[in-house]
């Protein structure tokens, strides 16, 4: 999975003073993970500049400070402070996300704060309390997923702080990856909507993927390009394959079946699932042939693990074809969707072509 917006949280925390009595906890931990990320950073150019700095990690600093202009010049997102400090937090995400269904839903289960609304995942920055939670979610009949995040968005909010940094958790992936990441989590300072993950994260992702195109066909090397064709055709198809076994499990639990058959035909709906991903692995004629990168996912595959895919890609090719008919200017496409985000939900979904 991408990343998360543990720092839409974080700002509530900054304006209420970690809030009331039931949230104190959470927010405390919000707040102090982040001071500590905060206090880690330093400017690119000083760790640049640094004697003992690794050569590999300075060639990748500066090539993303070259990102970050690209993100300003050509897809016109904020210029600000992110992305121009670097820290090494010594683990390999920077926080952990919980996500919960219910057993026969892929309705994900939500968690409303003050000022930023309902968000469906709650974001630990150590393994073990993200585990804990977990836990006490299965004793309650949910679904979980609990899930490392390489980076996340404090939406621009929290500049006077330095803005969000580059971070060993991601700063070393595929130049591609790299450029993308940048670029999503960019993207949610230009526009954040409370109560709407689906339309926020889309709307980056959107964003992600015609950026991430663009910085690939004009900067990267041939061999680069070459390599991340073959990672994307990969990704579509795991895309296209979990979004119509999704469709599979949707249909199924809107069924007027009784529980106890809907609990059978899941358990034969998985059985099916991870049937057909192997057969998809042994086709050589498939983009997935002899690849074992998503085994884990379909490995731990549920109703929580579904319902995440959906929130970072069901709207994608609706905000796409919006920053067509926007005439791929990305000026006239981020004021595009300002205009859809001050709409009522149910009105932004219908200008965009989707259901309520």
């Amino acid at each position: 999975m991408k990343w998360g917006l543990l720092g839409s949280l974080l700002a509530a925390a900054v304006a209420l003073g970690l809030g009331g009595c039931s949230t104190v906890g959470y927010y405390a931990q919000a707040v102090n993970g982040h001071m500590d990320l905060v206090q880690r950073a330093r400017p690119v150019a000083e760790v640049v500049a640094d004697p003992s700095t690794p050569e590999p990690l300075r060639e990748r600093l500066r090539l993303s400070q070259r990102m970050r202009d690209f993100a300003v010049a050509e897809l016109k997102l904020p210029e600000g402070g992110s992305y121009r400090r670097y820290a090494d937090l010594g683990r390999n995400a920077v926080v952990w996300n919980v996500v919960a269904t219910p057993e026969l839903s892929l309705t994900l289960k939500t968690w409303c704060f003050p000022v930023v609304g309902c968000v469906g995942y709650r974001g630990y920055y150590t393994q073990a309390r993200a585990d804990e939670l977990a836990a006490e979610l299965r004793a309650q009949g949910y679904e979980v997923m609990v899930y490392g995040v390489p980076a996340y968005s404090t939406l621009g909010k929290l500049e006077w702080m330095g803005g969000d940094p580059l971070l060993n958790t991601f700063v070393n992936g595929t130049e591609a990856d790299l450029a993308r990441l940048i670029f999503h989590e960019l993207t949610h300072q230009v526009v954040y909507v409370d109560d709407d993950t689906t339309f926020n994260e889309s709307y980056a992702t959107a964003v992600e993927r015609i950026g991430g195109r663009l910085w690939m066909e004009r900067h990267a090397t041939p061999e680069a390009r070459a390599a991340d064709a073959q990672r994307q055709a990969r990704a579509v198809a795991f895309r296209e394959f979990t979004r119509r076994w999704r469709g599979e499990f949707e249909a199924l639990y809107r069924s007027s079946q009784p529980d106890a058959a809907k609990r059978s035909a899941k358990a034969a709906l998985l059985a099916r699932l991870r049937s057909e991903y192997e057969a998809l692995k042994a086709d050589p004629a498939s983009p997935l042939a002899g690849f074992a990168g998503y085994d884990g996912w379909f490995a731990r595959a549920n109703n929580a693990s579904f319902a995440v895919l959906g929130a970072y890609n069901d709207f994608v090719p609706a905000f796409e074809r919006l920053f067509e008919q926007s005439g791929r200017d990305f000026a006239r496409f981020h004021d595009a969707v300002r205009t859809l985000a001050a709409l009522p939900r149910a009105e932004r979904r219908a200008r965009l072509g989707l259901a309520p």
